[in-house]
């Protein structure tokens, strides 16, 4: 129960939800296997898996929910191979081209017969809640299935309205700031050693790890008019993470003594306490460490214009 990404959205007049009635809205919308015909679904399971009924945990203001997805995946070049194949027997058979139309339908059926015989790929995303900071964190690298998440708690909630957390400063400038200026950086901020550099009116890109940040080859890049928009960052103590710049958090690593701190926590050989133990001190130290990335930005954009409901 540690994420390893996180993309944030703060939430606006949020609807104060009791646990009770948030875990049977939850347990409403709970995750059924496919049926034959189905390409892909998703729904509620309970994060614990086998260890725990529950489909929400909460835990001193910080909730935590698990959406699990099922898609069956059918590989283009198989479908293509099959028509191919379908194609060039029906014209040798009726001694004609089959015109654009036909092969589309071909296509399609071949797509239904073919889909409930395919692989079925499971794939599980986090979603912590912070309730007391009006905070949504999903745990995903993608933006795309961060967002199919916030569909589905919209579909179980009725309505909700989110915006993507945005800030005064836009992290790209000030990630190039930080980094081509020593004396700009907060004192509480960690430099790490990972960065990727765009070039302005092109999409030339340069991505290096494991390098001296500091070092003059970078500030030549900087010089030249890049600008960073990954940039590999820390809190002495807490955590580390790769800032990109649409806020998305990546890569994140927490400090040893906090997994340390976990690890000493007598849990009874309980998986359920162990899980609820991460994930507090987890949120705790994300919730901190959120607090002062928008600090270093410039603090939170009040600009709602974004914002989605349904």
């Amino acid at each position: 129960m540690w994420f390893k990404h996180l993309h944030l959205y703060r939430l606006h007049d949020a609807p104060e939800i009791p646990a009770t009635d948030l875990e049977a809205a939850l347990e409403a919308q709970a995750f059924r296997p496919l049926d034959g015909a189905e390409a892909r679904r998703l729904g509620w399971t309970t994060p614990a898996g086998r260890s725990g009924p529950q489909y929400l945990h909460e835990l001193q203001g910080h909730r935590l929910m698990t959406a699990l997805s099922q898609e069956r995946i059918l590989p283009a070049a198989v479908v293509k191979e099959e028509l191919e194949e379908r194609v060039e027997h029906q014209e040798a058979a009726e001694g004609r081209k089959l015109r654009r139309q036909e092969k589309l339908a071909l296509k399609e059926q071949i797509y239904e017969e073919l889909l409930p015989r395919a692989f079925v790929r499971s794939q599980k995303v986090d979603l912590w809640w912070d309730s007391r900071n009006r905070l949504i964190g999903i745990n995903t690298s993608s933006r795309k299935r961060a967002e199919e998440v916030l569909d589905l708690l919209r579909e179980t909630l009725g309505s909700l309205k989110v915006t993507p957390l945005a800030t005064q400063t836009l992290p790209m400038r000030a990630m190039t700031t930080w980094l081509g200026d020593a004396a700009s950086r907060p004192a509480d901020m960690q430099l790490g050693d990972q960065v990727e550099l765009k070039a302005k009116g092109d999409d030339g890109v340069l991505r290096a790890r494991q390098v001296d940040l500091e070092s003059a080859e970078i500030q030549q890049l900087l010089e030249g008019d890049r600008q960073a928009s990954k940039l590999a960052l820390g809190i002495e103590g807490q955590l580390t993470f790769v800032l990109h710049d649409d806020l998305a958090i990546k890569s994140l690593s927490f400090d040893d003594a906090l997994i340390d701190e976990a690890a000493q926590t007598e849990d009874g050989d309980d998986s359920l306490v162990r899980l609820e133990t991460d994930f507090l001190l987890m949120t705790k130290a994300l919730a901190e460490g959120i607090e002062r990335l928008i600090a270093w930005l410039g603090g939170e954009s009040t600009t709602t214009s974004d914002t989605s409901t349904a």
